[in-house]
């Protein structure tokens, strides 16, 4: 056995998968630390509609800043796939759903404020209401998996040119470089969640090494919940379960952990509408073929179709703001949550997601 496969039979591993997950625990507990918001080392979603801000896709003052954490989590991946020859540039597999798919699930997270990933590092760092949100997130699972039983697919995906393959890595970390060059071209949050913000390099560094790891592991918080329903396989949910723990402990030796509902940094308690927030992205998800991390992981590995999720994502924050749909967080005057018109968005969403599930099943049963 060569040295590259010890390596890779690590990775994929119960014990690589699981280490992996405690290091992306940790480092999200310094990032808090070292400056980013409450319980919000890492979040995809929140971080996608900070960098939606700055663009000036939307006018939420409060949201804007070009996370570094998104690049290192795109170049990290996209580095390890080249280096250990994983780079495939491929797409055509329904991109325009995958848009509208994405731009819902964007919705679903920030009704409930975070992305999978935030929610278990917020159950990491005490906030209960996140149990809430994975209950949710979990039935979204189901009802997707309910579809793949009965044969929904996207259709495959073909092979297309490694510019095509680079195109979303270089694109997002050319902007990023330009909002370090011109500051002037981008909006910054001077209050507000935008505004907390870990060191530019060391919020790099962590993208970097977080992307390494899920690409290696292929972390995924939906994928590790449908394996173990379809296949009995916790391998892949144990790295999340170890994210919560590792979170936990970072939390504790550092002074930020907070058992309970109220109180929370940058949360809700209007339960019912975090749980079917969560239950679209999880639905959501499954359609799509892995969780908001996932997918940026794939963009970084060349993955057309990922990239066209991404930016549906992005498209999504910056309709969820401009429209009023996104969750307020609980304040001292205010409990928070969604607008009525940010719950109306999630039923909507709840009904495009079954018929993108219907319609996709019957032509594959077809």
């Amino acid at each position: 056995m060569t040295k590259n496969s010890n390596k890779s039979n690590l990775f994929s591993s119960a014990t690589g998968i699981i280490i992996a997950g405690a290091v992306v625990g940790l480092i999200s507990t310094l990032l808090v630390k070292m400056g980013n918001p409450g319980n919000m080392g890492f979040c995809i979603a929140c971080f996608l509609r900070d960098i939606a801000g700055t663009t000036k896709l939307h006018t939420a003052a409060v949201v804007q800043y070009f996370r570094p954490e998104i690049i290192g989590l795109v170049i990290g991946s996209m580095v390890m796939a080249v280096t250990s020859k994983e780079f495939s540039p491929k797409g055509g597999s329904a991109p325009f759903t995958r848009f509208v798919v994405a731009a819902f699930v964007m919705i679903g997270a920030l009704v409930f404020l975070g992305c999978p990933l935030r929610m278990v590092l917020r159950i990491g760092g005490g906030d209960l209401n996140a149990v809430i949100a994975l209950l949710g997130f979990a039935a979204g699972i189901l009802v997707g998996i309910f579809f793949l039983n009965k044969g929904f697919t996207l259709k495959r995906t073909y092979t297309v040119n490694k510019a095509e393959g680079f195109a979303f890595p270089v694109v997002i970390t050319g902007l990023f470089v330009l909002s370090l060059i011109v500051p002037a071209l981008f909006a910054v949050s001077e209050k507000g969640p935008g505004s907390m913000q870990a060191p530019i390099l060391i919020a790099l560094a962590a993208g970097l090494i977080v992307g390494v790891l899920a690409q290696k592991t292929r972390l995924c918080m939906v994928a590790g919940i449908r394996d173990l329903v379809l296949f009995k396989d916790w391998k892949l949910l144990l790295g999340f379960i170890a994210i919560i723990v590792a979170a936990l402990v970072g939390n504790l030796v550092l002074g930020q952990f907070k058992l309970g509902f109220s109180g929370q940094p940058i949360a809700h308690s209007v339960h019912l509408w975090s749980f079917l927030g969560m239950l679209v992205v999880g639905f959501g998800s499954v359609l799509l073929g892995g969780c908001p991390l996932r997918q940026l992981i794939m963009a970084g590995e060349g993955n057309a179709d990922s990239a066209v999720t991404v930016v549906g994502y992005i498209v999504g924050a910056a309709f969820a703001h401009n429209f009023g749909l996104a969750g307020a967080a609980a304040s001292a005057d205010a409990i928070g949550g969604p607008s009525v018109y940010g719950k109306g968005a999630v039923i909507i969403g709840i009904i495009v997601l079954l018929i993108v599930a219907a319609v996709n099943s019957k032509k594959a049963k077809n």
